[in-house]
């Protein structure tokens, strides 16, 4: 298994590189100098599916901060795929299951400029006071394709990693009376890492369904845990659905959506909320799926100031690019 990452030296200002995470060591095997932070030579080393060279010297993994290893994605389409997340959602808002949904494999729209790395803060948007977590599994698109038939998934998808597809669920809750959304409940921020992981070695991954445990933990207790092999639809459909009559682009992001028991909307909902409360600044949220690894991010206070995003421009935080 091959994990592909983007990282920095944890305490001397320098270059991003690209290179090669094993256990609890990395290999630098390039520096970077694209533009993209060097996201499209890292899918071009996935879609090899062997480790990239030459070799170098090894340094320990807490030498370095991993940086996301998809920090620019053209796009971000996030899917609803666990029937448990799903069922969970929508009886706590007093609906059953629709039969369709077992049919047409749903997703929408993320942010793809709010893309988040491992130990990026995180902060509610303005206006929220419900911030919650969700636990999800990531595929990154390797080449340019449109019309990919379910069967040749693999060949378009570089590699996996992990998702916290951050929710800011009181907004979220108010837009979707309306007919549209999630809108600005979801747009704040998407955290993707540690690693990109490439396919060929997940647990049959060739059946379209990888198995693999998946847990999100606050605070360092466990809070969710399920498996990615529980997918409703396979990748091939996820895949395939979502380029149907449409392009997609190296560095797209397509996620699983969120498996059941994966946040805390459904949690409270089950448990209630003085057991599952939603996130405050001082925890810190810990995803983890066995062979992607472990995506933490911590919880901080709003700044008061604003800003935009863009290169050169003020920001109320920092962007894994």
């Amino acid at each position: 298994m091959v994990q592909l990452a983007r990282f920095t030296d944890r305490d001397t200002p320098g270059p991003i590189w690209l290179g090669v995470v094993d256990g609890d060591r990395a290999l630098p095997i390039t520096a970077v100098v694209d533009a993209d932070g060097g996201q499209a030579e890292l899918l071009r080393w996935a879609m090899a599916r062997g480790r990239p060279g030459p070799d170098g010297d090894w340094v320990p993994l807490d030498s370095v901060s991993l940086r996301s290893p998809v920090p620019f994605p053209p796009s971000i389409r996030d899917f609803y795929a666990f029937e448990a997340h799903v069922a969970t959602a929508r009886e706590a808002r007093g609906l059953a299951m629709d039969p369709d949904w077992y049919q047409l494999p749903v997703f929408y729209f993320s942010n793809p400029a709010a893309v988040l790395g491992p130990d990026d803060p995180v902060h509610a948007p303005r206006d929220c006071a419900e911030l919650d977590y969700e636990l999800e599994v990531a595929a990154v698109v390797g080449v340019r394709c449109s019309d990919v038939p379910a069967e040749q998934w693999l060949d378009v998808v570089a590699g996996f990693t992990v998702m916290n597809d951050w929710s800011a669920r009181d907004l979220q809750r108010r837009e979707m009376r309306h007919g549209l959304g999630p809108a600005k409940g979801k747009d704040f921020a998407t955290s993707l890492g540690p690693v990109l992981v490439t396919p060929d070695e997940l647990p049959d991954v060739r059946s379209g369904r990888p198995r693999a445990r998946m847990t999100a933990a606050v605070d360092g207790v466990e809070w969710s845990r399920g498996d990615l092999g529980d997918l409703q639809f396979t990748w091939g459909e996820l895949i395939a659905h979502a380029s149907r009559d449409a392009e997609l682009r190296p560095g797209d992001v397509i996620g699983s959506g969120t498996v059941g028991t994966g946040c805390i909307l459904e949690l409270s909902a089950t448990h209630g909320g003085e057991r599952y409360p939603w996130l405050a600044p001082g925890a810190t949220v810990s995803c983890e799926v066995a062979g992607l690894g472990v995506l933490t991010n911590p919880i901080v206070a709003r700044p008061d100031a604003g800003g935009g995003r863009g290169d050169g421009a003020p920001t109320s935080r920092p962007r894994s690019g």
